[in-house]
């Protein structure tokens, strides 16, 4: 899924002014001291909810003060004593702040999420003060101005640039009422957020389909056991549990022959948030908009996705536009073709209805085994997470030599296990925590953040401290924790956002971050070899008798590989869709949620009635309370890029070509946002990104024309509010 340095962005980097904390608070909160505990990890035994709230005051008179001597200083402006001592300035008020956002996804209580709510506003309010600074605005400026002649090396030309931006962007060049305004909005936008998550953390843990035992046809042992033991901590023994977690929801979905019930778990998915009650999110996303499309109109921007886009790889929503086009035709041509299949199997069971989209994996599953002689559940017994977790530890050390060793430290959770990860020459390079399985409390999906990130201190680094979430099933009683193919590809995905951290070697904390669209690369590359045969084969092995997964079974699994893509690529297109053409919209007029989204993918893009977008507005938490908004075509214009870089692996010979990998490394992965995403992907390849490795991956590649690169286009056409179609040219820079 994603890393969570984009999710609630609004809680990470903001924060209000509020007075210096008393030593006797400094000295009692184990957030506002030095962390003594091995590695220097967060002491998680000691901190409590009520610790956070003074620990950010602290943190924000810190920080302030340091933004005061930054301003003061009488000495002449210079790189050190502004744009440098900026970038230092915050560090501990950011480290509360991070992990503040990490704990309200992986271990949310009533209290935490008090304090996420009354620290919202806060984080936004203090952000905003200062990068709406204007004295301190001015020294910035004034080295951004003389840049050019100040002997700066590459890096602090960079971090003076990027620095100088993000405070005109922040609205440094407002006039007083602007500023005014925007901090309202910023602000408005922090709680929008938390209530959005809240509203959908409920409304899935609200919905649990109870079944007797003579109503499993058709799951599968392992699915009925963790029914069985989900029932159980629920307090109902004797009945079988399913959730709207992926994990129960989607084996359920896959398996199970009643379609009644599969219906009602696949609408109440699909409903969240949209049911016109208390946690009806379609209010709150006309605000998101309402805010969003205003905030862009004070800062110069016709339009929130051209506000965010233009700070992207792709530079323009006209050149998003053009990559999802030139794959939307190919991609739901294929899904109609899928369809089809699908429909005629279905009609064997149902002769005069017509397939529905709680029936797609369900016939899916059945159509892969008469096509293929490949069911998934014939081979789940070789994809524990122990082997998954060994796949991608072998991996790890075959492309870059690190290796794990298992280490004893504080964690928020019993489930939570932690790893020390050493790098080929044995040297410490950061600890990674384990956080497997799903429990109440816990947002859905996956994710991979930092709870303490890498920086550099009196010279010497700070080795991060990062962990890998997800929401796999936990093991029964007499099984071990099975995942699904999805689930296995998952982790390999985690993984790689978790290299990526762990790999970073930046000197300016400025210079960390990339591109949103360049932030999926890492982590969808590591999928590429999830079912390679060499690497199944290190990995795959029968939890029960530890023999290898035959031959054949590895066949199955390459030749199911481009099976259903058709439906799987249309379901994220239709969902990147949804969110560019929502956060496009250039005067904000109020507006009927789901009338829009029908009409912007039903309507004008032909998407059929028997697949839903991956997402609905109500419950799209990327978009509206994870940092994505205008961005989760993040994740297609990133495939590009991984399908691009794995053949140059596929090109040495060797997929385990140790240059290539140690080129990747050192020439992207280390190097963070120190230059733009193109010219490290560049450095890395040797060229540009040829959007063929995709549609072949897809297979997609017969149904489009072979291109080496995307040409200019002069106009594109988008959905607007009151349903006109407008966009300005640009050129595609893919």
């Amino acid at each position: 899924m994603r890393p969570v340095s984009l999710l609630i962005a609004s809680i990470l980097v903001t924060m209000s002014f509020i007075s210096c904390s008393s030593k006797k608070v400094n000295e009692s909160n184990p957030l506002t001291t030095e962390w003594d505990t091995p590695y220097a990890v967060p002491p998680f035994d000691k901190i409590q909810p009520q610790h956070f709230i003074p620990a950010i005051e602290h943190g924000m008179s810190l920080h302030n003060a340091e933004i005061d001597a930054i301003v003061r200083n009488n000495d002449p402006a210079s790189f050190e004593n502004v744009i440098e001592a900026f970038d230092r300035s915050g560090e501990e008020l950011a480290r509360t702040a991070n992990l503040l956002d990490m704990l309200s996804l992986a271990a949310n209580s009533d209290e935490l999420r008090k304090v996420t709510e009354e620290a919202a506003p806060m984080l936004s309010q203090h952000h905003d003060r200062i990068l709406m600074n204007d004295a301190l605005f001015q020294k910035i400026k004034s080295i951004y101005d003389e840049r050019e002649s100040l002997s700066l090396d590459a890096e602090q030309l960079r971090l003076t640039e990027k620095i100088y931006k993000q405070f005109v962007r922040s609205g440094a060049l407002l006039n007083d009422s602007q500023k005014k305004r925007l901090q309202e909005i910023n602000s408005e936008l922090a709680l929008l957020s938390i209530k959005f998550a809240a509203n959908l953390m409920a409304e899935t843990e609200d919905y649990v389909l109870f079944l007797e035992g003579n109503q499993l046809f058709g799951l599968t042992s392992d699915i009925r056991d963790q029914a069985r033991v989900r029932a159980n901590e629920m307090g109902k023994e004797g009945k079988y549990a399913f959730t709207l977690q992926s994990g129960s929801l989607f084996p359920f979905l896959t398996y199970s022959s009643d379609r009644d019930k599969r219906e009602e778990m696949f609408k109440a998915y699909i409903g969240r948030c949209n049911r016109d009650n208390e946690y009806d999110n379609k209010p709150l996303i006309n605000d998101f908009v309402r805010l969003r499309t205003e905030k862009a109109h004070l800062l110069d921007y016709k339009s929130y996705a051209d506000y965010v886009i233009s700070e992207q790889m792709a530079g323009s929503t006209t050149a998003v536009y053009k990559l999802l086009k030139e794959l939307w035709t190919p991609a739901l041509d294929k899904a109609k073709e899928e369809y089809k299949e699908l429909n005629e199997l279905f009609k064997n069971d149902f002769h005069d209805e017509e397939l529905q989209p709680w029936d797609w994996w369900y016939y899916a599953n059945k159509l892969s085994k008469n096509k293929y002689s490949f069911e998934e559940d014939a081979v789940r017994s070789y994809f524990t997470l122990d082997n998954a977790k060994a796949g991608v530890f072998f991996l790890a050390n075959r492309l870059y030599g690190i290796t794990f060793r298992p280490i004893s430290v504080p964690t928020y959770h019993k489930d939570v296990s932690a790893m020390e990860v050493l790098d080929v020459d044995g040297e410490h390079l950061g600890i990674l925590y384990f956080d497997f399985y799903a429990r109440e409390g816990k947002a859905q999906g996956a994710w991979c953040g930092n709870f303490v990130e890498q920086t550099y201190k009196e010279g010497k680094i700070v080795s991060p401290v990062v962990a890998v979430t997800t929401n796999f099933n936990r093991p029964t009683y007499s099984n071990p924790s099975f995942l699904t193919l999805s689930d296995t590809e998952t982790l390999f995905h985690e993984f790689g956002h978790a290299l990526h951290f762990l790999f970073h070697k930046v000197k300016y904390r400025g210079l960390s971050e990339v591109e949103g669209d360049l932030v999926e690369l890492p982590s969808q590359l590591l999928e590429n070899w999830a079912f390679e045969p060499e690497l199944l084969r290190q990995y795959a092995f029968h939890y029960n008798s530890h023999t290898p997964i035959p031959e054949y079974q590895i066949r199955n699994i390459r030749n199911t590989r481009l099976f259903n893509q058709g439906f799987k690529f249309t379901e994220l297109l239709a969902a990147a869709y949804s969110d560019l053409d929502l956060h496009s919209v250039k005067e904000y007029q109020p507006f009927d949620v789901n009338e829009y989204e029908k009409n912007a993918l039903r309507m004008r893009r032909g998407l059929i009635s028997a697949i839903e977008p991956r997402y609905h507005y109500p419950y799209f938490s990327h978009i509206f309370s994870g940092g994505y908004a205008s961005g989760y075509y993040f994740y297609i214009w990133s495939e590009v890029l991984d399908k691009d870089a794995f053949e140059a692996f596929r090109e040495s010979g060797d997929l385990y070509n140790r240059e290539v990998a140690e080129r990747f490394r050192q020439r992207l992965l280390s190097r963070g946002g120190s230059q733009d995403g193109m010219t490290l992907y560049r450095d890395f390849r040797g060229k540009d990104p040829d959007k063929n490795a995709l549609l072949k991956a897809r297979g997609l590649i017969d149904s489009v024309p072979v291109v080496d690169s995307l040409p200019q286009i002069d106009s594109l056409e988008v959905p607007m509010m009151d349903g006109r179609y407008t966009l300005e040219s640009s050129q595609l820079k893919l």
